[in-house]
């Protein structure tokens, strides 16, 4: 597969193959959608954290005798009911973690990149050398792109002059080719990426890449 190579100013530069097995598979949306999942899962903390009536402190003794007062039974003003009673049913402190095997992670990075190139949603540049950080110059470049709207800009390494240009742009962000994500793929609708971050994908994503990977494990 071949995709066309642009400079800074909108002009093809050339032509770069690429390799099917990242950027000509088919869309499997279930794994997509699992993949989902499973970053969101991930980033949550599970930190969030209540008080039982066990743990609140006071309410010791008996607030108003059992009989006699015409008003209801009440052994603690602890209980869930009063004001500063405990919590019934709250959050705890627990792990969401959740684990999904790597074929499937794998795959559903490649479906996606492979639909950004299917639709036209992918452009491939040159570089993204920039003079200065400057928010109007990465501006001007990605509206010569025609990428004005949700753009995800990755370079081979962390480039901090296109973090910086890209900081003030609203939904624009930039990443490193190695931090290349579900989540973030799906929510931009552009992909702009560098000819030596394309490499740095195929080396990473690519199905010979994982047949070698689980080649070298059986081996051990």
């Amino acid at each position: 597969m071949q995709l066309a190579v642009l400079d800074t100013q909108g002009t093809q530069v050339g032509t770069l193959d690429v390799s099917d097995s990242l950027f000509a598979v088919p869309m499997n949306s279930s794994v997509v959608h699992q993949a989902v999942l499973w970053q969101l899962a991930n980033a949550r903390q599970g930190t969030s954290s209540t008080k039982t009536r066990a743990m609140v402190s006071g309410g010791g003794i008996k607030p108003r005798p059992q009989k006699g007062s015409g008003r209801s039974r009440q052994g603690s003003t602890r209980a869930p009911q009063w004001r500063h009673g405990g919590v019934v049913f709250g959050p705890h402190p627990r792990s969401y973690h959740q684990r999904l095997p790597r074929k499937m992670r794998r795959l559903a990075i490649r479906c996606l990149l492979s639909d950004k190139a299917l639709e036209g949603r992918l452009t491939v540049i040159q570089s993204l050398d920039l003079t200065q950080p400057k928010t109007r110059e990465m501006k001007q470049v990605l509206e010569v792109l025609k990428a004005t709207s949700s753009t995800l800009l990755v370079t081979p390494q962390k480039d901090e002059k296109v973090v910086m240009a890209a900081a003030n742009l609203e939904k624009v962000k930039a990443l490193p080719a190695t931090n290349v994500n579900v989540l973030d793929l799906l929510n931009h609708d552009r992909l702009v990426i560098t000819v030596d971050a394309v490499r740095v994908l195929e080396e990473m994503w690519s199905a010979k890449e994982t047949s070698a990977e689980e080649g070298a494990q059986a081996q051990q």
